[in-house]
């Protein structure tokens, strides 16, 4: 019996993602279900590049702009609610189409990865004082010695992961490489079809980036950041990229044009690390975005989403 097929588009930033998204759900008859960490919180519009009225094209999209920068949110949370989404598309007879460059949010939904469940507590309160107080690299060390598969993955520096990893440990006594053992147990509800996209020639995509990152600008960026700071959903937008690189040009720390340039920098380097994470998916349909023209994308893409449909009860 063939599996309900969802499709997928991926890619790192300004690839073109939203666009092809949008036009195979008017081929095909979709919804769109966004995989956008940073595009999931309501306000924070033109640094996260939130689709338009316009360039929805009346095309309906899910799991956009519903949350309060202030509140909290995980990965688990996105599952949850991407998963009713999909399943709701799916009762309307229409197409699901996931989109967005988070990849562990993808990832997520693919691999159908489960979470342990604990309650609420004071833990990651008193890691983030032991980071403080100590320093990332003491509770890496520890990290390193309680599991050291997950500690291998992450930068010393990576504070969010770690105080996380430290947390699930010391909350639910397993580790999360355990867990990732574990969680991959039960085969996905659906058929998945990945489209991803990228350049052969990198030079095009961070050309994107960088004319992306303009346009944002005329759009009223600096207006959206500086409204962000100095109340009490800067936590949030201290890790959107389109803000904390224009935060040292609000301090009167660099120029708006230093500040600029960090941030198309900084955008470059991680449509980067987007590429060398989806790159371990071997199930990815890659298009390459320099070398064709967007009729051709659609077609390809179309296809590609077709021919799975046929083939996933085989």
């Amino acid at each position: 019996m063939k599996k309900p097929l969802v499709a997928v588009v991926a890619g790192p930033t300004a690839s073109g993602k939203t666009a092809l998204a949008v036009e195979i759900a008017k081929k095909l008859g979709g919804e769109i279900v966004s995989a956008d960490s940073m595009q999931i919180y309501e306000g924070m519009d033109i640094a996260t590049a939130k689709p338009t009225e316009e360039e929805m094209q009346g095309i309906p999209h899910h799991l956009i702009g519903f949350l309060n920068p202030g509140e909290s949110f995980s990965v688990a949370k996105y599952k949850t609610l991407a998963l009713e989404k999909i399943r709701e598309i799916l009762s309307r007879g229409k197409l699901p189409i996931v989109a967005g460059g988070t990849g562990l949010y993808i990832d997520t939904l693919i691999d159908n990865t489960s979470f342990l469940d604990y309650e609420a507590s004071d833990i990651r309160v008193r890691l983030e004082e032991r980071a403080e107080s100590e320093g990332m690299e003491s509770l890496y060390r520890e990290l390193t010695e309680i599991d050291r598969p997950t500690a291998g993955k992450l930068h010393i520096h990576d504070r969010k992961r770690i105080i996380r990893a430290l947390e699930v440990y010391y909350a639910t006594g397993e580790t999360i490489s355990k867990q990732c053992e574990l969680s991959h147990a039960e085969e996905s509800e659906f058929s998945w079809c990945v489209i991803g996209l990228t350049a052969k020639d990198r030079s095009v995509l961070y050309d994107r980036i960088n004319r992306r990152v303009d346009v944002m600008l005329d759009r009223g960026l600096l207006e959206e950041a500086k409204d962000f700071f100095g109340d009490s959903r800067s936590a949030t937008a201290a890790q959107a990229i389109g803000y904390k690189e224009l935060k040292p040009y609000f301090d009167g720390e660099a120029t708006l044009a230093e500040a600029v340039e960090n941030l198309k920098m900084q955008t470059r380097r991680y449509a980067k690390r987007q590429l060398t994470w989806f790159r371990r998916r071997e199930s990815m349909n890659w298009l390459y975005i320099d070398e064709m023209n967007q009729e051709e994308l659609i077609k390809s893409a179309c296809d590609i989403i077709l021919q799975k449909g046929e083939t996933n009860g085989e």
